[in-house]
């Protein structure tokens, strides 16, 4: 039974559309409506803001990291479940919010979370690594993969020091997503028409 409300439990609360919910309580904004129509703190930033963006990033963060952190509490003792699969359960929610229509964000922020939840380390380096691509480049969404793409060279070499297998497949899992819901970004990367930020 354990195992069965964990499972739906983090997929509700990876399901959890902040940046909708923020724009429609505080701004009366539907963020869908606007900018990439993505639900992402991305488009949060762009369409209403950087506090309506930072929030809408924080909790997504955030969403991630208690996902992953429910197989811990001791009313979950036993449900059998590993936190990374807990917290990838979430990035499907993220991606797949029920309270959304399915259609969710491109998994980097909820992502980062579940790093964050279990190996707190490579959450660290992986905002080091995109924050200088982003510095370098201006784009989110670069950075973004290249964060994915870092945490999967630490994941890579954290096997060989540990032998933890299962991060290794999980960050590959979430590296693939991440990439993946940046297809239409990559082409405009190619095409040299992706947005830049200008505060950076």
């Amino acid at each position: 039974m354990n195992l069965f409300l964990v499972i739906i439990l983090a997929y509700l609360l990876g399901s959890i559309p902040s940046g909708l919910w923020i724009g429609r309580l505080f701004y009366k904004v539907d963020i869908r409506e606007h900018g990439s129509g993505n639900l992402g703190a991305t488009n949060t930033f762009r369409t209403i803001g950087k506090k309506a963006g930072a929030v809408t990033m924080i909790i997504d963060i955030l969403k991630g990291t208690l996902a992953t952190l429910l197989p811990t509490f001791a009313i979950f003792a036993h449900s059998g479940i590993h936190p990374l699969v807990a917290g990838i359960i979430a990035v499907i929610g993220h991606m797949f919010p029920i309270f959304a229509s399915f259609k969710g964000g491109k998994a980097v922020a909820t992502s980062a979370g579940v790093l964050l939840g279990y190996h707190w380390i490579i959450f660290v380096i992986i905002i080091v690594g995109f924050l200088i691509c982003l510095k370098l480049f201006k784009m989110v969404s670069l950075a973004s993969m290249f964060g994915a793409i870092v945490a999967l060279i630490y994941a890579i070499v954290n096997v060989f020091l540990t032998g933890d297998w299962l991060l290794l497949v999980i960050v590959c899992c979430l590296t693939f997503f991440v990439i993946y819901r940046h297809r239409s970004n990559i082409t405009r990367i190619k095409d040299g028409t992706e947005p830049k930020v200008t505060w950076l």
